[in-house]
């Protein structure tokens, strides 16, 4: 089935990429991963790749155009032959793209008039994503916003995020309610100069918006007609409003929340099962502790839903290939290392955040996709990583059995001249087959890492 190749959103305030060269040309055969184009922001240069096997099609733009967010760029197909967007005539010609992004398909209806302002869209976090779960407004419809103010959180299969507001204003419409699925590139919010008379909240699935902007007045005075009655302000929504429980049964919550779920043993699909509302906050986690306790029976239960393998390496060969590394290569940080081999055992075609915990401290990393580590970053976040690392080899834990955590967890502890590597993690985390892979990978990386270059 064809895929489409979409321009990302590299940063939360990014409205376009220019495309600094093509990589692979039309009509050639592309492997998942493979990098199709450079795009260039007004922050970085990144490769963007390719989300499907099969064959690039339909190029839609040349080097050096510059392309809006969420626009369709190009097509992964199964044959060469196959209708891309070009020649399909469903994607505008490159000149013509600002213009068709910035116009309007139809002329809106009275009742379908929002505020002028900037659009802040749904961002792309993954190279493949198609969608986020709105999880939570944290600004309500009106209210003024600095730059670095959070406005929304955001929930994609490998992460949940906050969403900066990017630039001073006021929020004046909302046009997506918590529990929806929005499309990459889709607007979510209009910030506006001036503070609205008429704050518009809406859901995706509204026809109409809930509140409507006043008639302007100095065209109102020009008119002869009988003045219009002024549209009441939209009401504050309550922030802790209901929220549809969302498709495959996820619980929305705030990074902050799961993370002190995680890290204090509670289950927040308890307080999803008594009926409280979501999104779930921090305050939720009081009314989670005064829930009653959960019966044996409900505990096995849990402990069956979560997972627990074990793999014992021979020998230890992480330490001469740091060593090696750091002498031959000047990769000097041994959890940079760590972090890549880990990140790489993954298998994922996206850049990943790998969280290294050794002696009390953690250090998270932004691990690129492939094999090159002197590509491995440190990086500070709140989110939940893709895999958390957990170093014992300078203690004398021989093995560990913690439980599930915020992202599946591999320990490495000490097992005579070898290593002993647990992965734990919830069902819902990783598939026994991708958890058996994880485990193995990794083990293999440890034992071996020199393999890892190869």
């Amino acid at each position: 089935m064809p895929r489409d190749v979409t321009m990302p959103q590299l940063g939360m305030a990014q409205d376009a990429g220019k495309i600094v060269s093509w990589l692979k040309s039309p009509g050639e055969a592309v492997t998942k991963g493979d990098a199709l184009f450079e795009v260039e922001t007004d922050k970085a240069v990144m490769e963007v790749e390719s989300p499907a096997d099969g064959y690039l099609t339909g190029v839609a733009y040349p080097e050096g155009a510059d392309v809006p967010v969420g626009q369709v760029i190009a097509r992964i197909t199964d044959s060469p032959e196959e209708t891309g967007p070009d020649d399909a005539g469903d994607a505008p010609a490159p000149q013509a793209a600002q213009t068709a992004q910035a116009a309007p398909a139809e002329t809106p209806a009275a009742e379908d008039i929002l505020p002028e302002g900037h659009q802040i869209t749904m961002p792309q976090l993954g190279m493949a994503q198609d969608s986020g779960l709105l999880v939570s407004w944290l600004k309500a419809p009106g209210d003024a916003v600095e730059p670095e103010d959070i406005l929304f959180e955001v929930e994609t299969d490998k992460s949940t995020m906050e969403v900066e507001a990017g630039r001073k204003g006021w929020l004046a419409a909302t046009l997506a309610a918590p529990g929806e699925d929005v499309p990459v590139g889709a607007p979510v919010a209009i910030l506006s100069d001036m503070e609205p008379k008429a704050p518009v909240a809406r859901a995706l699935k509204d026809k109409a918006p809930r509140a409507r902007a006043k008639p302007d007045q100095s065209k109102a005075d020009r008119t002869e007609t009988a003045p219009a009655k002024s549209a009441p302000v939209a009401a504050k929504p309550a922030p802790a409003a209901a929220a549809p429980t969302p498709s495959g049964g996820r619980i929305l919550a705030s990074p902050k929340a799961r993370r002190l779920a995680r890290e204090q043993g509670l289950d927040l699909a308890r307080l999803a099962e008594a009926g409280h509302p979501q999104p779930f906050h921090v305050a939720d986690l009081d009314t989670l502790r005064a829930l009653p306790a959960v019966t044996p029976n409900e505990t096995r239960a849990q402990a069956a839903a979560s997972r627990r393998l074990t793999a014992l390496c021979p020998a230890d060969g992480l330490t001469p290939f740091a060593a090696w590394a750091a002498r031959d290569l000047s990769l000097t940080d041994a959890d940079a290392i760590l972090a890549g081999l880990a990140g790489a055992s993954l298998g994922r075609p996206d850049p990943v955040t790998i969280a290294v915990d050794r002696f009390g401290t953690t250090r998270h990393f932004t691990v690129p996709p492939g094999r090159a580590l002197g590509g491995v970053t440190e990086t500070e976040t709140d989110a939940p990583p893709a895999l958390r690392l957990r170093d014992l080899r300078a203690t004398r834990v021989a093995s560990v059995a913690m439980g599930a955590e915020d992202a599946p967890v591999l320990t490495l502890a000490p097992d005579g001249a070898g290593l002993s590597i647990t992965l734990e993690c919830a069902a819902d985390q990783l598939s026994t087959e991708a958890a058996i892979a994880l485990l193995t990978e990794f083990a293999g990386r440890m034992e071996q890492p020199l393999r890892h270059l190869l």
